[in-house]
């Protein structure tokens, strides 16, 4: 059996973030089953900004191209040759592009509408359409009149993970209670909301370090509310991270929290439950149908936010209790189980 997967995402987690990670997490495990092939098709040129550089790449597309036994585009990619291919032309939407527009503002907000209409007809045309999470299929059918897309849940390699973290162990610091925080930063992910959090909770907590690994166009604006709420002794910045430096990030904190209050699905929380901690976030679009055992908070709120921090860092149980929970609930979406849901997904 052959793939032909359709991606524009950067291929790399730095710029592609979760979009990425959960193609190449796929790709992996349909390659490692006998008889399988994966193909992939994506840029061959480098343009600015990417909005252009994906429909230049689309644009250039043509049906006679595809050969494999099934087509997947993903997410807006594929547009151009949805529903004109040969074999079959499957959808794989792995954010609804239109749910995350009234989260953006100006020229990001006027590209993303532009990309969510592409996206909107590359879904309608298609022969079937995937996507990772009832919320997504929700909005699927809100936004773009695209009912019944079939569930397939993003995916984790369990066993590469626990690997990464055995080979970059970093000990809790007893002098510290540590926060990560994980993600692109865009407005949606609600980073300040962590840093207004912070410093409320650090009157309760003198140890609270928060430690944020990534990077992204909110980058400036968090900087400059992390100084001018004071936090230059509280918060680190780690920026980018390798695979490596990710998994010492993850060994290294106590609680990992991001209050996004839109996420399709959010594979940093099955990274951050494969490490054995738990959770603090958003009760928020997909968020409550991963994190099912972790404390949400209503969407905007630091102040509710803050006394989260402070009772897992006064719990220790509940802290063990949803590590535990965390632990087992993540073995079902290891790479394996959910690559087997996506053949199904696909072929019958």
């Amino acid at each position: 059996m052959r793939f032909q997967f359709i991606t524009a995402i950067p291929q790399n987690v730095q710029r592609g973030s979760g979009c990425f990670v959960g193609i190449q997490t796929l790709t992996k495990g349909l390659r490692a089953l006998d008889d399988v092939e994966v193909d992939l098709t994506v840029p061959q040129i480098n343009v600015s900004p990417f909005s252009l550089e994906r429909v230049i790449f689309n644009e250039s597309l043509s049906p006679l191209q595809f050969t494999a036994d099934y087509v997947v585009g993903f997410d807006l990619d594929g547009y151009r040759v949805a529903g004109k291919t040969k074999p079959p032309y499957i959808a794989a939407i792995k954010g609804v592009l239109g749910d995350a527009v009234p989260f953006e503002s100006g020229l990001t907000r006027l590209s993303m509408a532009f990309q969510a209409k592409l996206e909107k007809g590359n879904a309608r045309r298609a022969d079937r359409v995937i996507t990772i999470s009832n919320y997504c299929a929700q909005r699927l059918a809100d936004l773009y009149g695209v009912p019944n897309a079939i569930v397939v849940p993003e995916l984790i390699d369990l066993d590469a993970w626990q690997q990464l973290f055995a080979a970059n162990p970093a000990p809790l610091a007893k002098s510290k209670f540590t926060v990560l925080c994980v993600c692109r930063f865009y407005p949606r992910k609600r980073v300040n909301i962590l840093l207004k959090a912070a410093v409320l909770a650090a009157a309760s907590i003198p140890e609270l370090e928060v430690r944020i690994v990534g990077n992204g166009p909110d980058a400036a604006r968090l900087w400059r509310l992390s100084g001018e709420l004071g936090l230059e002794n509280i918060v680190t910045w780690v920026g980018d991270a390798s695979q490596a430096e990710l998994a010492s990030e993850y060994n290294r904190a106590d609680v990992f929290c991001l209050p996004s209050v839109q996420e399709g699905f959010g594979i940093v929380f099955l990274e951050a439950m494969a490490a054995g901690k738990p959770i603090i976030a958003a009760r928020a679009a997909a968020t409550p149908e991963v994190v099912t055992d972790g404390i949400l908070v209503n969407p905007d709120d630091p102040q509710q936010l803050s006394e989260a921090l402070v009772m897992l860092h006064r719990n220790s149980n509940l802290r063990d209790r949803l590590r535990i929970h965390g632990e087992s609930e993540v073995r079902k979406y290891d790479i394996k189980k959910v690559t087997a849901q996506f053949l199904k997904a696909v072929t019958t």
